[in-house]
């Protein structure tokens, strides 16, 4: 059972990796169109997806979960790029799911 999970969490873990190399290139190529840097927050990708149901999301973690969650935590990953929030969790979702080898004893 513990195989299945790893095996998820791996999967997961290319999934973020590949979102963080599309939005990575994405930004790269609207930077060098516009002579300038461009990175796409989470929160207007989110906003874009998402347009009927993430207007509701602020005043529902603040009524339901905690109010501090939202202002300190929350509005300042939605601030972060793209590529900056889905590479470190491919990462984290990898480093989960990882095979561990088992050591053999050599004996000289």
């Amino acid at each position: 059972m513990t195989s299945v999970f790893k095996f998820l969490f791996r999967v997961l873990g290319y999934a973020c990796i590949a979102i963080a190399i599309v939005a990575g290139i994405s930004d790269a190529s609207s930077s060098i169109a516009l002579s300038q840097v461009v990175l796409q927050p989470l929160g207007k990708l989110l906003f874009d997806l998402f347009p009927d149901s993430f207007p509701i999301l602020q005043p529902a973690i603040e009524r339901h979960i905690h109010p501090a969650l939202w202002d300190p935590g929350i509005l300042t990953v939605l601030t972060w790029p793209v590529w900056a929030f889905f590479a470190p969790l491919g990462l984290l979702f990898l480093w989960i799911g990882a095979r561990r080898r088992r050591q053999t004893v050599q004996f000289a």
